[in-house]
């Protein structure tokens, strides 16, 4: 089993990687990407989460992203919707999770904030 100090700094990595990961253009196979990177990132921020009790209790909100992600880029493939919309939608989602991502890359820093 790996120390919690090889783990920080892994889990600062995967984030970075999960971050330049994001695609930015709606397609079939940027949706399903999406959704894989959003899986993965919501295991690292279990695995955050789970570090002491300052990311306990600031990690929360991020799982709130999360969320709001997932359910843009569900409204991104409704076939009533233009391409243009969709687009827009994957677009605004893709946006939204970059943006959560560096915060919490920022938050989460080196790994050994504690409260």
């Amino acid at each position: 089993m790996p120390d919690i100090i090889t783990t920080m700094n892994e889990t600062g990595k995967a984030l970075q990687e999960l971050f330049n990961r994001i695609p930015r253009r709606h397609s079939l196979e940027n949706v399903k990407d999406i959704y894989a990177v959003l899986d993965e990132y919501e295991s690292l921020l279990i695995t955050i989460e789970a570090m002491n009790s300052f990311y306990e209790k600031n990690i929360s909100i991020f799982f709130d992203t999360l969320e709001e992600v997932r359910l843009i880029i569900k409204k991104s493939t409704d076939n009533k919707v233009s391409k243009k919309n969709k687009d827009n939608l994957f677009d605004e989602g893709s946006g939204c999770l970059k943006d959560s991502m560096q915060t919490l890359i920022e938050v989460y820093a080196d790994g050994k904030r504690s409260a």
